[in-house]
């Protein structure tokens, strides 16, 4: 979390690449209606900002604070996530003009998507960086990342089991071109 893996996947964007990113797709189901009755029934209307709609940082709050409830979110989001990226996928694939498909999705090794995936790459950053970045975010830094982080299979075991990993401890030029050679290789090499 905050370690700049979606710089990194609109990197490989620039590059040809179709990329998927479901934060995105699960804060537009939060919008539509039959998603948003199911949430609001499972967690209350103290979730609900002034216009009536879900507040991500009051839902994160109840959330993060309880793996139950945790759960209960990712199975009532999951599931029309997950149906929405294969869609995105299939097309992607019968369309042929993408040279890869990205998927930007936190997650991904806790639901088993690996699997689905010719490449895992794992975005390294400091804590102290990655500290930084939840607090522009608006969280409360260190404590909510780690909070957040403990929901997550650990970093050492992300960083072993991926295939490539980006340094992102440097600046952006740096980020950019180790993204590139990681491209060129995979289109090099399949």
């Amino acid at each position: 979390m905050c370690s700049g893996k979606s710089t990194v996947a609109a990197e490989f964007g620039k590059l040809g690449c179709a990329v998927i990113d479901a934060d995105e797709i699960a804060h537009e189901l939060l919008g539509e209606r039959d998603v948003r009755e199911k949430v609001v029934a499972a967690f209350g209307e103290g979730i609900l900002d002034e216009a009536g709609e879900i507040s991500r940082d009051r839902l994160a709050g109840i959330v993060f604070s309880d793996a139950g409830k945790l759960m209960r979110l990712v199975v009532l989001l999951h599931p029309p996530v997950l149906e929405r990226v294969e869609g995105l996928i299939a097309g992607y694939q019968r369309d042929g003009w993408v040279d890869a498909i990205v998927l930007d999705m936190p997650l991904l090794l806790e639901i088993g998507w690996e699997k689905r995936c010719g490449r895992l790459i794992f975005v390294d950053c400091n804590e102290q960086k990655r500290r930084e970045r939840a607090e522009k975010m608006g969280l409360s830094g260190e404590n909510e990342l780690k909070v957040r982080e403990n929901f997550q299979i650990s970093l050492d075991k992300k960083r072993l089991v991926a295939d490539n990993t980006v340094d992102n401890n440097s600046g952006f030029s740096e980020l950019s071109k180790q993204v590139a050679e990681i491209f060129s290789n995979i289109v090099d090499n399949g």
